[in-house]
């Protein structure tokens, strides 16, 4: 099969795509002929050399992806040849096929194509258990979501409201925050030009943010936690602004909040299928329904990684980015 191969730690132009050898499902496993693929910013990370896939994974960048299951190995029940899917996974996308745990599989949702439901995996997993199972958001509270026009934020964004949440959010341009608030967001923050804190407070009334979910890491930490409510929950998912920065633990005793942090590609297997059984049980019928829906911003062919690298870098992009084979 043909697969995007990383020929070593760098730029985008390190990106190839050569003939490798064909997966085989093992016990548990399902194959997948892969439609297409999610690009996320943890393959970049991993292109550069600094996130490698778990192990036993394949070397190949790719979080999520969508296709046909081509065949099951021993033990596997619930699916049948030929049905149409998405997948977590925790590498392997950029290809022609990848060998998936069965319990990392979802069905393609009624009313989206198989080529965009290759979006919805890793964010819509992400959002769940960070938001939802961990943060605990409640309908009538506040999210406030930084990054609100990436495919995490567009996401994030409209689940809450599903959910009978009020959302603000943040981002840098004045395309992105109209996207946002196209999307349900309540409030959407420029921040290159506003102080995502104070508009928060007057956005809540002074009583803050009760769950805030952030991609930026230790760059908004004091802002972010200035920016909660009493009984706040931030969860950070990203370090796109650092990994180390001093806190002060007093106002976070004070608020009574929490600050928790979590990532998705290196948890257990069993973690990861009850998560996505989760996401497949709250999440796939607002998806259905229409209430919910993927953002794509382009679908380029695989050959042209590089350039999806490139554009997921820039920040230029509104949702979600995706490699179709």
């Amino acid at each position: 099969m043909r697969a995007v191969v990383i020929t070593e730690p760098g730029g985008p132009d390190v990106l190839k795509l050569t003939e490798v050898p064909d997966p085989v499902a093992g016990p548990g496993e399902v194959l997948v002929d892969i439609a297409a693929a999610g690009v996320n910013r943890a393959d970049v990370m991993q292109r550069q050399g600094m996130y490698p896939p778990p192990p036993g994974a394949p070397p190949y960048p790719g979080l999520e992806c969508s296709g046909r299951v081509a065949a099951l190995g021993e033990g596997t029940h619930g699916w049948n040849i030929g049905d149409e899917v998405c997948a977590l996974l925790g590498g392997g996308g950029y290809a022609g096929r990848v060998a998936v745990p069965a319990g990392q599989l979802l069905p393609v949702p009624a009313g989206v194509t198989l080529t965009d439901s290759a979006g919805l995996p890793e964010v819509a997993c992400t959002v769940f258990a960070n938001v939802f199972q961990q943060a605990a958001l409640r309908p009538g509270e506040t999210l406030l979501v930084h990054g609100g026009a990436s495919g995490i934020g567009t996401m994030a964004i409209q689940l809450a409201r599903a959910h009978g949440a009020r959302v603000a959010c943040t981002a840098g341009t004045p395309a992105k925050l109209d996207r946002c608030r196209e999307l349900g967001a309540g409030l959407a923050v420029n921040y290159n030009e506003e102080d995502f804190v104070e508009a928060v407070r007057e956005f809540t009334d002074g009583r803050g943010a009760d769950v805030i979910l952030d991609i930026v890491g230790a760059a908004y930490l004091q802002r972010n936690v200035t920016a909660l409510a009493t009984g706040g929950r931030l969860a950070i998912i990203g370090m796109q602004g650092g990994s180390r920065a001093e806190l002060d633990l007093g106002l976070l005793l004070r608020k009574r909040a929490s600050v928790q942090a979590s990532s998705l590609r290196a948890r257990p297997l069993a973690e990861k299928a009850a998560i996505v059984a989760a996401t497949r049980e709250n999440v796939w019928p607002l998806i259905s329904a229409g209430r919910v829906r993927p953002v794509i911003d382009r679908v380029l062919p695989l050959a042209e990684a590089p350039g999806a690298h490139r554009l997921m870098e820039s920040g230029a992009h509104i949702g979600k980015i995706l490699l179709a084979t």
